[in-house]
């Protein structure tokens, strides 16, 4: 894992939306620079305390980004490489990494050695990249042959990444994009689906070509060790603790987060080494504006996002409680225009958060335990290098009063982090936290 990702805080742009490009590519038209609306998303990034951009799919496609046409050009609907290169200067200047959504899983039909395939059939040199090409069979679409798909959609053919020339070709793709654009890390998209032997393999090339180039992978169901670990991946999208951030406000249940983040980060925990990609909402699931039953519960849900163990990730918009859900498996309602960022109480509150983390190591790297769980209310240590924090939410609609094992000696002194005027002293080994305000959290950090 690269150390800076370990101290990042991610912004989730989706640029195809937030730029209003039109939703197909017709490969035709000339590029238009929409793509020069983030450069006025940079000044919002520094203030929110953001220090990594993760780009969704932004190179030549058919429609949503995830059906590629060609890797080493920007989509002429978002405009051209000179633009990203750009946008890419800006970021840099401003101490901000660029992540950029990678769909090494399968490209959309426009790509051009799928089309050479289609043109000349089983003469086709590149009849092998592909998984599943079988010329006894014919397509959903009326190819005639058939091949693999991700998951049944027949407008993504899947690639056949044993092939060593697939390999090579894009291993050379991201060697492009690091030479072109100054990539700072891969987002894999369905990771959880690729094959094993390639991000082995794509994980060693990082190491000899780029060392701190961060591979987060996309994994929505299993056991997270078999994508991340010292031979494959550095992250994973944390899936299972976004359901039980959100599920554990709605069904006043905080039994449920705090179980997850004990099994995966407690003594013992399964992932307690890795730093998992922790997020409230993406590109592809409600807003959390939406989600929640009670609007309330965004500040303890945030806080939680922020004191937790992983890399925190914040999607455009939901910083200010923008709301938005699926309507009939349409994803565009998550994905909207929008001319220029927002603002709003919870806007202030993520800012904060993205202060005191990057203030206060033991929230980046530090250990995590359990301290107290009740339905409403949760609270837990982490500790990194002698630095104890203690996070504590209430998700009630009336005061709480926890009393805490302090962890350290008699009469010292813990201030909150979000309101430096509140300070509690250590008595009797506890740390008695009164008066926690209803919807609210404190990080409480050594005075």
């Amino acid at each position: 894992m690269p150390s800076w990702a370990s101290d990042a805080i991610v912004y989730h742009l989706y640029p195809l939306g937030l730029c209003g490009a039109p939703a197909r590519n017709d490969f035709q038209s000339p590029p238009v620079s929409r793509l020069a609306r983030l450069r006025g998303w940079t000044p919002h990034l520094r203030a929110l305390g953001m220090n990594a951009v993760y780009l969704g799919p932004v190179f030549e496609s058919g429609t949503h980004g995830y059906d590629t046409a060609d890797y080493t050009r920007v989509d002429r609907r978002l405009g051209t490489n000179a633009d990203l290169r750009q946008w890419r200067d800006e970021l840099h200047a401003a101490g901000i990494r660029l992540v950029v959504d990678t769909v090494f899983h399968h490209v959309g039909r426009d790509f051009w050695a799928f089309q050479d395939l289609r043109a000349r059939g089983e003469q086709s040199r590149y009849r092998d990249w592909f998984a599943g090409v079988d010329f006894r069979q014919r397509s959903p679409l009326g190819d005639a042959f058939a091949y693999e798909t991700w998951r049944g959609h027949a407008s993504l053919v899947k690639w056949n990444l044993r092939n060593p020339e697939v390999r090579a070709y894009l291993f050379g793709v991201v060697e492009g994009w690091i030479s072109a654009f100054g990539i700072d890390g891969l987002r894999l998209d369905v990771a959880e689906d690729m094959d094993l032997d390639f991000l082995r393999e794509l994980a060693a090339w990082r190491h000899r070509v780029k060392p701190d180039l961060w591979l987060l992978g996309e994994a929505i169901h299993g056991d997270y060790r078999r994508l991340v670990n010292p031979q494959t991946l550095d992250s994973a999208t944390n899936y299972e603790c976004y359901k039980g951030l959100y599920s554990s406000h709605n069904d006043r249940n905080y039994f449920e987060i705090a179980h997850s983040l004990h099994r995966q980060f407690g003594e013992g925990g399964l992932y307690k080494d890795l730093s998992l990609y922790a997020f409230v909402d993406n590109h592809d699931v409600d807003r959390i504006a939406s989600t929640l039953r009670e609007p309330a519960h965004l500040v303890p849900l945030h806080v939680l996002l922020f004191g937790m163990p992983g890399v925190p990730s914040v999607y455009y918009g939901s910083e200010w409680g923008l709301q938005g859900r699926k309507h009939g498996g349409d994803d565009a309602p998550l994905r909207p225009a929008l001319e220029a960022p927002g603002e709003s109480p919870l806007t202030s509150l993520v800012a904060r958060l993205a202060r005191i983390r990057h203030a206060t190591p033991a929230l980046r790297r530090g250990s995590y335990r359990q301290l107290f769980v009740a339905s409403e209310q949760l609270a837990f240590a982490r500790e990194h290098e002698g630095q104890r924090v203690l996070v504590a939410v209430n998700a009630a609609p009336t005061p709480a009063t926890l009393s805490l094992e302090a962890g350290r000696p008699e009469g010292s002194v813990f201030v909150d982090a979000l309101d430096p005027s509140a300070s509690f002293r250590v008595r009797d080994g506890r740390l008695p936290l009164e008066g926690l305000a209803p919807r609210s959290g404190r990080i409480l950090v050594p005075a």
